[in-house]
C-alpha cells in the first residue's frame, strides 16, 4: 500500500504555484515536484536499517529554478544532443538552440524540465501532463505528455506517454543523479556497476555519436559484469562515462529490458534498472564542479553521483541506422522505467 499526499512548494513568478507529492511504502519514499516532473529525492533503506536520500537536489524551489544541470528533471522534447540543433523532418529543415557547445541539448533553453506539469493524484502515484504548443523551442507539431510515477513496493516506476500534431522527433528521459552512500557523499568511487548492453556508441569530442556501433567487449566499457567505477574511471580518455549503451538493436521487438544494477557493498544498497528503452546514457555527472549547494548545504562536485538516464540513441534524428525517434501524427509513444530500491 502507498500513501500519497501533496503540498504546496512554492511559487514561480510568472508560471504559478508548484507543488510537491510524496510517495510512501513501507520500503520506499520518494517526492516529486510538478516543476519539471522533478524526482527531488528517493529515501531508501541500508543494510543498517537507516533510510537515506540518494537523490541529488536542492532544499527549495529556488535552486530548481536556476538549476542548470537538470537535477532529477523529466528531459524533453529531445533528451541527450541533436548535432548543430539541427534536423530535417519531411523535407523541412528545423534549427533549435544551441545550448552545449555547437549542439542542442536535453530539449532546449526552456524545456520540458522549467515548465509546470499539470497534477492528478493515480492509485499509487501521481501523474503529471503537460502540452507543448507547436514550435515550442523549434520543434515541430503540437505534443501532449505525460509521466506517471507509481511506488510499489521497493519499485518506482516512470510512464511516459506523448501523442503529436506533427511529426517530431521525441525521446524523454528522468535525470536523477543517485549516489547509492546518500546525497552528500562525496563520490561513487565504491559503487558496483553493470550494464546489460554488448555494445555502446563512441562521441566526438562535442558528445554526439560517431555512427559506430562497437562492442564493449576488450574495452572500459565492458560492464556485463559488476565494476567498482572508480578504477574504471581511471581507464577512460576523458572526463568520466557520459555514453549511450546500447540495451536493444534497432528493429528489436519492443519490450521491458534489464537495463543497469548498482550496488553500494558499505551500506548494502542496491538499484536495479529495466526500460523498454533501447539505450541508457550512462553518465558520472562528470560537469558538476563543487559550485553548486545542494541540500543541507552539500556541494555536489565532479564524480559525485551518476545518472541512468533511459533513452532512444542521441541524435537518432539525424542517423538512419539508429532507432526511429520520430513521433507521427496519429501515433502514440510510449516508455516505461523501473528503478528497484533493494538492499543486500
Amino acid at each position: 500500500m502507498t500513501e500519497v499526499s501533496h503540498q504546496q512548494w512554492g511559487e514561480v513568478p510568472g508560471q504559478g504555484s508548484v507543488d510537491l507529492f510524496a510517495l510512501e511504502s513501507s520500503k520506499v519514499r520518494v517526492e516529486v515536484l510538478t516543476l519539471g516532473a522533478i524526482i527531488r529525492s528517493v529515501c531508501s533503506r541500508g543494510k543498517d536499517g537507516q533510510m537515506v536520500d540518494i537523490v541529488l537536489g536542492y532544499d527549495n524551489l529556488e535552486g530548481y529554478v536556476s538549476d542548470k544541470r537538470y537535477l532529477g528533471a523529466v528531459v524533453g522534447r529531445v533528451a541527450n544532443r541533436i548535432a548543430r540543433g539541427r534536423f530535417v523532418v519531411e523535407e523541412k529543415v528545423y534549427q533549435l538552440d544551441i545550448n552545449n557547445g555547437p549542439n542542442a541539448l536535453h530539449g532546449g533553453l526552456q524545456g520540458f524540465n522549467k515548465a509546470i506539469w499539470l497534477a492528478t493524484e493515480v492509485k499509487d502515484g501521481v501523474q503529471l501532463s503537460l502540452t507543448s504548443p507547436d514550435g515550442d523551442q523549434g520543434y515541430p507539431g503540437e505534443v501532449q505528455v505525460s509521466v506517471t510515477y507509481t511506488l510499489q513496493g521497493e519499485t518506482l516506476t516512470a510512464e511516459y506517454q506523448a501523442c503529436s500534431t506533427k511529426t517530431t522527433p521525441i525521446n524523454l528521459t528522468n535525470h536523477s543523479y543517485f549516489n547509492l552512500a546518500g546525497q552528500s557523499a562525496a563520490n561513487i568511487y565504491d559503487h558496483l556497476v553493470s550494464i546489460s548492453a554488448q555494445s555502446f556508441l563512441p562521441v566526438d569530442d562535442t558528445s554526439i555519436p560517431k555512427g559506430e556501433i562497437r562492442a564493449v567487449e576488450g574495452t572500459p566499457f565492458d560492464l556485463r559484469k559488476p565494476v567498482l567505477i572508480g578504477p574504471r574511471l581511471k581507464e577512460l580518455e576523458g572526463p568520466g562515462f557520459d555514453h549511450n549503451f546500447c540495451l536493444s538493436s534497432p528493429g528489436d521487438a519492443y519490450t521491458e529490458r534489464h537495463a543497469a544494477r548498482v550496488c553500494h557493498p558499505p551500506s548494502g544498497r542496491i538499484l536495479e534498472v529495466t526500460t523498454t528503452q533501447p539505450g541508457v546514457q550512462f553518465y558520472t555527472a562528470n560537469f558538476l564542479d563543487g559550485s553548486i549547494k545542494g541540500k543541507g548545504g552539500s556541494k555536489y562536485g565532479k564524480h559525485s553521483s551518476f545518472c541512468l538516464e533511459t533513452q532512444n540513441w542521441p541524435d537518432a534524428v539525424n542517423q538512419a541506422s539508429f532507432p526511429d525517434c520520430l513521433l507521427r501524427p496519429g501515433e502514440d509513444y510510449k516508455h516505461i522505467t523501473r528503478f528497484t530500491f533493494t538492499t543486500i
